[in-house]
């Protein structure tokens, strides 16, 4: 079964968009801030909206302003019921594999080079490797969870936070599920200051004021 034959649900997590991006505070206000999560939740939506493969992308966020957005980039919203990453990530994968995923898709917003091709590339792993599968994107220094991807979506349990990369590679190998990690433009996150300005340098577009 190849990726066109499945099912795969997009799943995005958003927080709420006032305080957003703290760490960032050494260079941005608290409005900036906000603006550039704005800006890059649109552009995270659409990108992932936009891939053929992707059956449904699921925005779960507590925030009304995002659903809005989701809504006009052609997402659908879901209002998080739990508090934390985790846990709204968990919400919106029951409501995946309740709709028939047969992979879920994990992708935050604060990957700025994100694009369709990327989301695509990423997917791709399905034509040749099956299930159960673990796939990850780990962040540029080797210890975040940029993208996940999980074939079947319950596989295993979503551990974002801290070290999570080897987190979610212990829980694959676990279960005796493959463990795919990818290089990529993915692996680029916007953490911290040394990361806004690695994607300033570098030109993209959601990143410029």
């Amino acid at each position: 079964m190849t990726a066109s034959d499945r099912r795969i649900v997009a799943v995005i997590p958003v927080g709420t968009l006032d305080g957003a991006k703290s760490r960032l505070g050494a260079v941005l206000d608290a409005e900036e801030r906000r603006d550039l999560v704005t800006r890059l939740a649109a552009a995270t939506i659409r990108a992932v909206v936009a891939v053929p493969s992707i059956a449904e992308t699921l925005v779960v966020t507590p925030d009304d302003e995002v659903r809005a957005i989701a809504l006009d980039a052609g997402a659908r919203p879901m209002r998080q019921r739990g508090h934390g990453l985790n846990a709204g990530l968990r919400q919106a994968r029951e409501d995946a594999i309740a709709g028939g995923a047969d992979a879920v898709v994990i992708i935050p917003i604060d990957l700025p080079r994100i694009t369709p091709d990327a989301v695509t590339s990423i997917l791709a792993v399905l034509d040749r490797t099956p299930p159960p599968l673990v796939t990850i994107v780990p962040d540029r220094h080797g210890r975040g969870t940029n993208t996940l991807l999980l074939a079947p979506p319950d596989v295993i349990d979503v551990q974002f936070g801290g070290d999570s990369r080897a987190a979610h590679v212990a829980a694959a190998v676990a279960v005796g599920a493959t463990v795919v990690e990818l290089d990529g433009p993915l692996t680029e996150d916007l953490d911290t200051p040394d990361d806004l300005l690695l994607a300033q340098a570098e030109g993209v577009e959601a990143v410029r004021g």
